[in-house]
């Protein structure tokens, strides 16, 4: 049987005047090499008016850079995500036959100095 997790992120700032944004990095996309299935995911921001570029990070990471042109009176980012948490074994990777009896030995033409 498998468990469904929903997740909702709500992050909202409101201004008492009209004030200009530098561009927000938001890290708030899962990650492409996660082995938990992700069923939804949605991410909101507002106001309406702004450009977005799509980029990863030096790790994979995805991270959104969003770039507000107008003054704003408020911020707000909404995130749904809905994953499946079924459970899967850890131990579920390949071993180099090299590595399968401890202690191996490396080969000589890599230094430990």
């Amino acid at each position: 049987m498998a468990i469904k997790a929903s997740i909702y992120h709500l992050t909202h700032y409101k201004y008492d005047k009209p004030v200009r944004l530098g561009p927000q990095i938001i890290r708030l996309k899962p990650a492409a090499h996660s082995k938990t299935k992700v069923i939804s995911h949605s991410l909101k921001v507002t106001p309406e008016n702004h450009f977005v570029t799509l980029q990863q990070d030096p790790y994979g990471n995805y991270l959104s850079r969003y770039v507000f042109p107008d003054p704003v009176t408020e911020f707000k980012i909404e995130v749904d995500l809905v994953a499946d948490m079924t459970v899967y074994n850890p131990f579920d990777f390949f071993i180099e036959e090299e590595a399968e009896t401890f202690p191996f030995e490396y080969p000589e033409d890599i230094t430990t100095t």
